[in-house]
C-alpha cells in the first residue's frame, strides 16, 4: 500500500516508539501498534486513473468524498463559475489531486475558523488554501478547507508549477473539504455529478466539455 509522503515521519516515529515499548511492556506496545495501523490507513495514497478517457475535456474530482454543494459562484481568479463542494470524512483518502492539466497562476492562504466542513459557510469562514490553475478552457480554482478536526493543510505548489490531470499536489489532515470552481463556458460545461454522490480523487468525473 502506497503511503503519502506527508505521513512518513509520523508513521516512522510511531513504529520506533511501539518497538521501544515492546521491550518494556506489551500492553502499551499493543495499543501503540493499533494506533500506528490507524495512522498508516489514514495516510494511504492509492494509485488512481481517470475513469473517463474520451474526446471530451474531463474534469476529475480533486478529493475523495461526498458532493455536498453545487452552486453558482464568482471569484476574482475564475470570474463566474460553477462551484462543487466535496466533503472528506475521517475515513476518506486525504490526498488531493489536480482536476485537470494546467499551470499554477494563483495561490492564497486564508486563516480562519474550523466549523464543520460540510456546511456551506465553511467555504467562506474556515481556514483555507486557494490554488488557481490556468487551463486551455479557462481558469479553475481548487480550495482546500480545514474542517472541524482538521489541523493542517498541506500544499506543495508554487506559482508557475505545471500539473497533469490527477497529479497529487497536497492533502488535508483529518476531516475536511475541497471546493473546485469550474468555468461556466456559456453553459457548455456538462456536470457528471449531483448532490450526495460519492467521488474519488483523480478518478471520478465531475464535469466534461465537448
Amino acid at each position: 500500500m502506497k503511503i503519502a509522503r506527508d505521513g512518513i515521519f509520523t508513521i516512522a516515529f510511531l513504529v520506533l516508539v511501539t518497538a521501544a515499548f515492546a521491550f518494556v511492556n506489551y500492553i502499551p506496545a499493543v495499543i501503540l501498534g493499533v494506533i500506528t495501523l490507524i495512522v498508516i490507513w489514514f495516510f494511504r495514497d492509492p494509485e488512481r486513473e481517470a475513469e473517463y478517457k474520451g474526446d471530451e475535456f474531463n474534469f476529475v474530482s480533486p478529493a475523495d468524498g461526498k458532493i455536498v454543494e453545487i452552486s453558482e459562484a464568482n471569484h476574482e481568479f475564475t470570474g463566474e463559475a460553477v462551484k462543487i463542494g466535496i466533503f472528506m470524512n475521517l475515513f476518506s483518502v486525504h490526498v488531493n489531486r489536480a482536476p485537470c492539466a494546467g499551470t499554477v497562476k494563483f495561490l492564497e492562504y486564508v486563516p480562519g475558523k474550523k466549523v464543520a466542513a460540510f456546511a456551506p459557510k465553511a467555504s467562506e469562514i474556515n481556514e483555507r488554501n486557494f490554488v488557481g490553475l490556468e487551463t486551455e478552457h479557462g481558469n479553475i480554482l481548487m480550495t482546500q478547507i480545514a474542517g472541524l478536526v482538521a489541523r493542517r493543510i498541506v500544499c506543495r505548489l508554487r506559482i508557475g508549477d505545471k500539473l497533469n490531470l490527477g497529479e497529487r499536489y497536497g492533502m488535508i489532515k483529518l476531516g475536511s473539504r475541497v471546493d473546485v470552481y469550474l468555468p461556466k463556458l456559456n453553459n457548455d460545461l456538462n456536470l457528471c455529478v449531483k448532490l450526495g454522490d460519492q467521488v474519488y480523487a483523480g478518478q471520478s468525473s465531475l464535469a466534461r466539455i465537448k
